[in-house]
């Protein structure tokens, strides 16, 4: 069988972006709560950002595709949406570029990454998306001057937290590996811990008094599953908490859009930062115990080389000193 052309392996690799975005879009529409286009949890932005980070940014053209066949049938004409999806486009890689020029790296196995990954992805990028993409809309008449602000809030808070809780886990997804021979123990210690963070989950979307439920777990996930158990976790508080207040129930429900949107947006990036840095502070202890494990291992291999030389150099001396002292020996006896 023939290698595909880089032409060919592009294309095909831009059709593969377009169907993830397009896929993570319609999920995100069904909690859409602004002219059913607009969710307070847009999946389909953490792909966009993945995208460059992973891929390249020469594979831009099936984020925008993407966000075109997302947007297309919903409007409010071709030339606006067009535009919109652009702007999602030119978010996402202008927060890659961003992130690079800063030195961040797709590992999150390091604290400045994991911060960039927030100020930069989830919070600069995505506003840039946001105000363009309302502009364009009271522009067209599709949305009042006195929205703009609302509908931006919420165009901000779903993208940002499609960038907390999706990117992370899409870097980390090349990296996985699961563990062999797991115990017994470890596969029921992993089962309690989503059955905690279903259950708190739920619970924190019913009172604000039940808000702190859900960060112990994301502190076991961090601490016994790392990246992978505190992203997941993160993600399915997250979820409920959207789920709450786009149907208005528990400590939403009787909020303005904008109150709701602040509240929800504070509360889950409080829960999306903690996971992602304690899993990222926990990620580099672990790997600061194994350089010190190594360079022990290395210092003690090096002590019991040279302690060997030592006591080899010793025996040739003695043997030497035994020799000497039986010549001489030998020529007092002559």
């Amino acid at each position: 069988m023939r290698p595909l052309s880089p032409a060919a392996r592009w294309c095909l690799i831009v059709l593969g972006v377009t169907v993830c975005y397009f896929a993570a879009g319609r999920i995100g529409i069904q909690w859409a709560i602004v002219r059913e286009q607009i969710s307070p949890l847009w999946p389909a932005a953490g792909v966009a950002l993945a995208v460059p980070m992973l891929l390249g940014p020469r594979f831009w053209p099936g984020i925008f595709l993407g966000a075109l066949l997302t947007n297309v049938a919903l409007g409010p004409s071709l030339g606006m949406v067009l535009v919109i999806s652009a702007g999602n486009t030119i978010g996402s890689l202008l927060a890659y570029a961003v992130m690079r020029g800063l030195g961040g790296r797709n590992r999150l196995d390091r604290l400045p990454d994991a911060v960039l990954l927030v100020v930069v992805g989830a919070i600069g990028g995505t506003a840039v998306s946001a105000a363009l993409g309302t502009g364009v809309l009271v522009l067209d008449g599709a949305l009042g001057p006195g929205d703009f602000w609302t509908t931006a809030l919420v165009w901000w808070t779903g993208d940002a937290m499609g960038v907390l809780t999706i990117t992370p886990l899409l870097l980390l997804a090349p990296r996985f590996r699961l563990p062999k021979q797991v115990s017994l123990i470890r596969w029921g210690e992993a089962a309690a811990l989503a059955l905690f963070a279903i259950g708190t989950a739920i619970l924190a979307s019913t009172t604000t008094s039940k808000l702190f439920l859900v960060f112990p777990v994301l502190v076991w996930a961090a601490l016994r599953f790392r990246q992978a158990g505190a992203l997941l976790c993160s993600l399915c508080v997250c979820t409920f908490t959207i789920v709450a207040a786009v149907r208005e129930l528990g400590p939403y429900g009787s909020s303005e859009l904008a109150a709701r949107m602040l509240h929800v947006q504070a509360f889950d990036a409080t829960v999306g930062l903690t996971a992602l840095v304690l899993s990222t502070i926990v990620l580099q202890r672990d790997r600061a115990t194994a350089e010190i494990a190594d360079a022990w291992r290395q210092i003690t291999e090096m002590v019991d080389l040279i302690s060997a030389r030592q006591s080899l150099r010793s025996a040739m001396t003695q043997r030497d000193d035994e020799t000497q002292a039986a010549c001489s020996s030998r020529k007092r006896s002559r």
